[in-house]
């Protein structure tokens, strides 16, 4: 079923470390729409494992969409978004900036059918927030992240100063 290999050890493990360091170890980022429980302001981190950004250059993205009070936001990675979303700037660099003005996008056509109706203009006003320096960037606010370990390392130390 399988064919051997016929070559020296010094091939064989070239070839081994040439599969090892093939590992995609793309950008970890979270996925989830502020519909779900959790994913909204404040982000709850803990509810919601990470995924790996299926490109090498992949950028991690929140997208912020409000409507009067309401705010919709979208965590996802910037190549999974790409193929649905014709209002993304492109200045993509980490920060956040506010969404292509597309002319074609809410040109209204009278359908009677509402699933086939184009006029996409729901929204005031949507953000798009980029980053990919650091795992994890489209959560939101890391000063909070940090502040909850922070504080349980803060008491175990106090908790071991005071024992011994």
């Amino acid at each position: 079923m399988f064919a051997a290999c016929r070559c020296s050890r010094s091939q064989k493990i070239e070839n081994s470390t040439q599969q090892r360091t093939n590992l995609k170890l793309g950008l970890r980022c979270y996925k989830c729409v502020s519909t779900q429980p959790g994913c909204g302001q404040p982000f709850h981190w803990i509810w919601y494992p990470s995924i790996s950004c299926p490109e090498d250059d992949d950028v991690c993205i929140k997208i912020i969409e409000k409507k009067g009070g309401q705010d919709v936001i979208t965590r996802d990675c910037l190549s999974s978004v790409k193929g649905i979303r014709t209002d993304i700037p492109a200045d993509r660099y980490e920060g956040c900036r506010p969404a292509l003005v597309d002319v074609k996008l809410a040109n209204y056509v009278n359908n009677s059918i509402r699933e086939i109706d184009i006029k996409r203009d729901y929204y005031d006003s949507t953000t798009f927030c980029f980053c990919y320096f650091d795992h994890w960037c489209n959560s939101g606010s890391l000063i909070q992240s940090s502040f909850y370990v922070l504080i349980p390392s803060l008491v175990v130390y106090l908790w071991r100063s005071l024992t011994f």
